[in-house]
């Protein structure tokens, strides 16, 4: 469906996305040419196609919709906001209308609350960094932990030893790590510019 990093970029930028982002959610879409990337450089470990995964903190999907788009077998789409997960289903349902791609489910639920007996190759996530309710992104990290071996998360960089700590005891190892600048848009009413910048890093753990 899409040959390159930039066209997948371009494909993810057509996706429906966030009109009143929810502030004590921290709903901040995952941009574009961040998430293919992402998603490219798993696809070329090998860790996408006809794999099953879990896309917590789903939003709009596009995490999930590209894993979909580079061949994923099947996709669990989770969010607490009903209203967004809403807008996930549509891009999605708007897209197997028109390509052959894997299934999806979606959760409406708190990720305390998923359960799913079905085999998870991977979990990926960019959970609330915390700013809002304190340590909310911990439960994102465990719940994740505790279904499969692969996890692809996103934090703030000033988290990073809390992130370290939290898969070590968990008896994950951090085997890569991704550095970004992530643009915050005005979307809210207290900010005063265009974009906000903020220091993330994407890591990626596997149990030992």
């Amino acid at each position: 469906m899409v040959k390159s990093k930039k066209q997948l970029a371009v494909f993810l930028s057509k996706l429906k996305s966030f009109t009143n982002p929810n502030i004590k959610l921290e709903q901040y879409a995952t941009p574009s040419e961040i998430a293919a990337e992402w998603i490219w450089e798993m696809a070329l470990k090998n860790e996408v196609e006809g794999k099953t995964f879990a896309d917590f903190a789903c939003g709009p999907g596009i995490l999930g919709i590209g894993l979909l788009v580079m061949g994923a077998k099947k996709v669990h789409f989770l969010d607490c906001d009903s209203k967004i997960l809403e807008v996930c289903k549509e891009n999605y349902y708007s897209l197997a209308e028109e390509y052959e791609i894997g299934e999806a489910e979606f959760y409406h639920c708190d990720v305390s609350e998923f359960n799913n007996k079905e085999k998870i190759d991977a979990v990926v996530q960019n959970p609330p960094f915390g700013t809002k309710e304190k340590h909310v992104d911990k439960k994102f990290l465990e719940m994740a932990f505790k279904i499969t071996n692969v996890v692809y998360s996103m934090h703030k960089t000033t988290t990073k030893s809390f992130v370290e700590a939290i898969s070590k005891d968990f008896g994950f190892e951090i085997t890569h790590h991704y550095y970004y600048k992530f643009p915050l848009a005005k979307t809210m009413s207290h900010h005063k510019k265009r974009f906000e910048y903020v220091d993330v890093d994407l890591f990626r753990m596997e149990k030992k």
